[in-house]
């Protein structure tokens, strides 16, 4: 049987990192039949753009190795998300290959970029606000356009956090970012509703990816605590009993992006185990 996406092509940004969120999410849409393709900034430059925040261009061709593998189409593209003509120029490439676009999944994002916020660095929090917030929208809008030109609508999901309900000691620029996203979220449906393409955002809590574990590691010494009693302790206030997974988020998308969620926009949607329920 094709899957529930069969003939529709995703493009998902920063789907670069093994074992991240765009991998499981890139994943999750191949096995149902779309066609995809992975974005990653494709190098790393300094505190910016560390090992443990960005996918180099070998970590992509990983990822979309695997996905072949498995079965699925699978391109890759790399670009620098603070530049707009990198933006334009990727969802150009994804419409080039596969001649049309009806699936956006803003997944890039910078969350390592913490600490105090008396100490924040403006370039620190433009690098955050950038990324996670101003290259959303710059995506949205090419990702609108080929939509609309196209004709049949489409599904933009944007990945904020729980840091887009909550606040976060440490986080500031990164709670203030997805904040934005989720306030973003909602203004973009309003607009696009008309044309039938559906915009969501999805807020999950504490993922322990490869960038989770540099979280753990960083928020535990600035408790003063092990990275094992920290963890204990974000179990505790979450009703299922555990930290979530990619693969939670990569179903809250596999479900937004389908026929079963048509008549769903503007929201943005928890994937918390109950810890987030605003």
């Amino acid at each position: 049987m094709p899957g529930p996406l069969q003939g529709r092509v995703a493009l998902v940004t920063g789907a670069g990192r093994p074992g991240g969120l765009g991998q499981a999410i890139a994943s999750r849409l191949a096995q149902d039949g779309a066609a995809v393709m992975l974005h990653d900034r494709g190098s790393t430059s300094g505190s910016i753009a560390p090992a443990h925040g960005v996918g180099t261009s070998d970590d992509l061709a990983g990822v979309a190795r695997l996905i072949a593998d498995a079965g699925g189409t699978v391109e890759t593209v790399t670009g620098d998300l603070m530049a707009e003509t990198a933006i334009e120029a990727i969802v150009a490439a994804t419409v080039a290959r596969f001649g049309r676009l009806d699936i956006l999944v803003n997944n890039a994002g910078i969350g390592y970029l913490f600490g105090p916020l008396v100490d924040v660095k403006a370039e620190d929090l433009d690098a955050v606000l950038g990324v996670n917030l101003r290259a959303v929208v710059l995506a949205t809008k090419f990702a609108a356009r080929q939509m609309i030109a196209q004709g049949g609508g489409g599904r933009i999901i944007n990945i904020a956090s729980q840091a887009g309900k909550s606040g976060f000691a440490l986080a500031t620029a990164y709670v203030a970012s997805k904040h934005g996203v989720v306030g973003f979220t909602r203004a973009a449906a309003l607009e696009l509703g008309t044309h039938g393409i559906t915009v969501n955002a999805i807020c999950p809590n504490h993922v322990t990816t490869g960038l989770g574990a540099w979280q753990n590691d960083f928020v535990s010494k600035a408790r003063g605590q092990s990275v094992d009693d920290y963890l204990a302790d974000m179990r505790a206030r979450i009703p299922l009993g555990r930290v979530g997974k990619p693969d939670d988020t990569a179903a809250a998308a596999a479900f937004l992006c389908s026929d079963q969620a048509a008549y769903i926009t503007a929201e943005s949607m928890n994937v918390s185990g109950g810890e987030e329920y605003h």
